[in-house]
């Protein structure tokens, strides 16, 4: 199943306090980065994140984003903005 447009625009607009976000399509899911630095994406209806140890703090599950990938964190309160603020800075501070 791929994502839908409309969850993907949901996604986008409760990502709006931070600049500088940009949304990839990649064969029917999204690539999302921050400051042109890749942190995540929209699979399957689902916000991941990549796994560091700077966003572990959140205790937020494992998911699968498809087959054959390593395991990402799944974001449940994607309507909290300031979470998802704090965890792409987070996940992109562990990146570096």
């Amino acid at each position: 199943m791929a994502t839908t447009k409309d969850y993907k625009d949901y996604v986008l607009d409760n990502l709006n306090l931070l600049d500088n976000i940009t949304c990839r399509p990649m064969m029917g899911e999204y690539l999302l980065y921050y400051n042109n630095q890749l942190f995540g994406g929209i699979y399957d209806d689902r916000l991941l994140v990549k796994k560091v140890a700077s966003n572990e703090k959140y205790h937020m599950e494992e998911a699968i984003p498809y087959d054959s990938a390593k395991p990402m964190y799944l974001i449940n309160e994607v309507d909290n903005k300031e979470l998802l603020r704090d965890i792409v800075i987070d996940t992109c501070n562990g990146l570096k």
